[in-house]
């Protein structure tokens, strides 16, 4: 780990003021915001992030989750993963949210990361997290190295001939698939982005993750209100039952009347270079029968895409199955 110069911040403005302002921004170097810091100090203890300062945000009064007048949800960016999992709320009306973030990561660790945080989440893949080794996340133009290398865990949607790395959240997974809006404060003003502009394919610049510009802050997330009758459900397979990223993950949201699908959304984890939205099974499923030819039919369609790598095309039929079973499970009582 690099010397790093730390302060704190009470306030918002303060705190993307001192982003702003700071003579280290305008030379280029990296400022990092830090809540729970469950992932960048790991990166910094590695040298894979070595920012010159950090800002704790701590103080800031983003840690509520609150009910909305439109029947919608309102969560601060530094609510903790496990306030946010066991919230009534959030139990009740957006299950898959829940059952996602208690399926990621420990107890401890739970405790400690934010929702603004988990957004931010980077990849866990072993060239990006290795400094000996060429990665074009960590040094842009250095190649990938999971290409020719050890990529089982590595995604095979919206990868690119720079970089194969997963995003790594069940969180987002979850968030996509529930619509969610990242609310931003920076320099010039506010604005909303909906989750699936938020996150940014690889292409050429993997470097670039999310539409976050020098010192924006992530204030808190907004949730539609969910239909009367929804059902969702996320379901995580992974190599072992706690403590495990998710080789293939679903999050189905599914609104059923008289056995058909009247509005379902999509999204999957562990496969993709982002938290990846499934449109072409939403369209599969619209207006169809709940039936498992039906539900085979949407999982072929989410992954007719699918570009596997070396080590890594069992994930194919693997996500298949998963997003089949997750459809299954979300309708049980339809």
């Amino acid at each position: 780990m690099e010397t790093f110069r730390y302060t704190r911040a009470d306030d918002a403005s303060q705190a993307i003021r001192a982003a702003a302002q700071s003579p280290t921004a305008q030379q280029g170097a990296q400022i990092r915001f830090v809540a729970g810091g469950t992932t960048l100090l790991d990166l910094m203890k590695l040298n894979v992030e070595r920012p010159v300062q950090v800002i704790d945000i701590n103080r800031l009064p983003y840690d509520k989750v609150e009910k909305l007048p439109d029947g919608g949800l309102k969560i601060g960016a530094l609510v903790r993963n496990a306030d946010l999992a066991h919230d009534p709320v959030v139990q009740s009306d957006y299950a898959v949210l829940s059952q996602a973030l208690l399926s990621g990561a420990s107890a401890q660790l739970r405790n400690m990361a934010t929702t603004g945080g988990n957004l931010l989440q980077r990849t866990r893949c072993a060239y990006f997290r290795n400094t000996a080794m060429a990665c074009n996340k960590r040094e842009p133009g250095s190649g990938c190295s999971a290409i020719e290398g050890e990529n089982r865990t590595l995604a095979i949607l919206g990868t690119s001939q720079h970089c194969i790395a997963t995003n790594p959240s069940d969180m987002n997974v979850a968030l996509t698939a529930l619509e969610a809006t990242i609310h931003i404060q920076g320099a010039k003003g506010e604005r909303d982005v909906a989750i699936h502009d938020f996150f940014l394919l690889p292409g050429s610049t993997p470097q670039r993750e999310n539409v976050l510009d020098p010192g924006d802050l992530i204030t808190f997330v907004t949730l539609p209100a969910p239909p009367p009758g929804t059902k969702s459900v996320y379901l995580k397979l992974r190599d072992r039952a706690s403590y495990e990223f998710a080789l293939s993950s679903a999050a189905v949201v599914a609104e059923v009347s008289d056995g058909r699908f009247k509005r379902v959304r999509i999204a999957m984890g562990g496969v993709g270079t982002k938290p990846w939205r499934s449109f072409e099974a939403e369209k599969a499923l619209e207006s169809k029968k709940v039936e498992p030819a039906v539900f085979r039919e949407a999982a072929n369609a989410a992954l007719r895409e699918a570009r596997p790598q070396s080590e890594n095309g069992f994930k194919v039929e693997l996500a298949k199955r998963c997003l089949t079973h997750a459809l299954t499970m979300a309708t049980q009582s339809a």
